[in-house]
């Protein structure tokens, strides 16, 4: 599916008729002006002192990859700490940037719920000089992110600790369906003075999977320090690919500047959060209906595309042998892929592995 409003930005840049020449390194300063702005607020003060240098990427995967490359320069320690579990591609892409990789605790599998005590156990006792990486919203693969008196607490225990904060960024707007309430971790680390790291992307809040839409911004704490990072955070770019590609940051550029166009495109977004939050509810009482007496409440306590469903190895495998249902083995679903049509025969597939 492609959403109108990215259909109308298509219409407008072909209409254009614009060329096909190389783009600045860091993407075009118009795409990474409004893409910080979407990110930190139009308000961000740290925005108006020109302490965020913000480069365009091959989307979210490029941001993290380029901000790797960027922090294992610079970072005392060469560590990054990670939550467990995370998204598969997080422990290779860091791996590959030659970072050793460290787990810390998030999801209790017996509550299906965060570990707090642990987590912020965990994280107190990372070394100074070290990374940690932080989903913002719809943590993914459960579903469960923190709430913001958690966030308090994370900000705080970081700054004690001395270790840096990256955050992947992959879902704004998605979790929730509010653009600025998706981002508010994010602004809370640097209303509270954190250098840090924020790798984003467009691929699932305006669907431009195969246009590789994205951005890596670096926070600092002062616009000359901005300005010297952001020179070297160019060589990477320059020595990793060279430059961006044009397509999507066009598109991106065309809804993020007219007002018209951006108040659609945050209306499909709505619906599209909507739509799968009434597909978690959608499941989670069916199967409460149908009598199972496992506890769903996980389901929908959880947000975002993605859903932890708590089955095991062998239920996800008995579930695609026997009923052509598709699950990461770790029992992380796609809700995106749940429907008024295919819902009944999930409900009844799962009702089945689980007796």
């Amino acid at each position: 599916m492609v959403l109108k409003s990215v259909r109308e930005a298509e219409k407008q840049i072909f209409d254009a008729e614009m060329d096909k020449e190389y783009p600045p390194i860091t993407g075009y300063p118009e795409y990474n002006k409004l893409v910080a702005e979407l990110i930190f607020g139009e308000t961000s003060e740290a925005l108006k002192s020109k302490r965020i240098f913000t480069t365009q990427s091959i989307s979210g995967s490029g941001g993290l990859r380029v901000g790797a490359a960027f922090l294992y320069k610079y970072l005392p320690k060469k560590v990054m700490y990670y939550p467990q579990p995370t998204w598969g591609n997080h422990v290779p892409l860091f791996t590959a940037a030659n970072f050793e990789m460290r787990p810390y605790r998030y999801l209790d599998p017996k509550t299906m719920t965060i570990d707090e005590i642990g987590m912020l156990d965990d994280i107190a006792n990372i070394p100074a000089g070290c990374a940690i990486l932080l989903h913002v919203s719809a943590h993914n693969p459960t579903g469960l992110d923190p709430t913001k008196e958690q966030w308090k607490k994370l900000s705080t225990v970081i700054k004690e600790t001395g270790i840096f904060p990256f955050f992947d960024l992959a879902y704004q707007g998605f979790a929730t369906g509010d653009l600025d309430e998706d981002a508010w971790p994010v602004r809370h680390f640097v209303e509270e003075g954190h250098k840090m790291l924020v790798a984003q992307s467009f691929a699932k809040n305006m669907g431009l999977y195969a246009e590789r839409a994205g951005s890596c911004s670096l926070v600092s704490d002062t616009e000359e320090s901005a300005v010297r990072m952001g020179t070297h955070m160019r060589r990477v770019v320059r020595f990793m690919y060279s430059v961006n590609p044009v397509y999507g940051a066009r598109i991106v550029i065309a809804i993020l500047s007219n007002p018209q166009l951006k108040a659609k495109w945050m209306i499909e977004l709505k619906e599209m959060a909507n739509r799968i939050r009434f597909m978690r509810f959608a499941l989670r009482t069916g199967l409460e209906r149908e009598g199972s007496k496992r506890n769903w409440e996980h389901i929908t306590n959880q947000i975002g595309m993605f859903c932890y469903t708590g089955l095991s190895e062998e239920q996800v495998t008995k579930l695609a042998k026997d009923y052509g249902i598709y699950m990461l083995i770790s029992g992380r679903a796609s809700m995106a892929g749940v429907n008024s049509k295919n819902i009944n025969k999930l409900v009844k597939s799962i009702i089945e592995v689980t007796s």
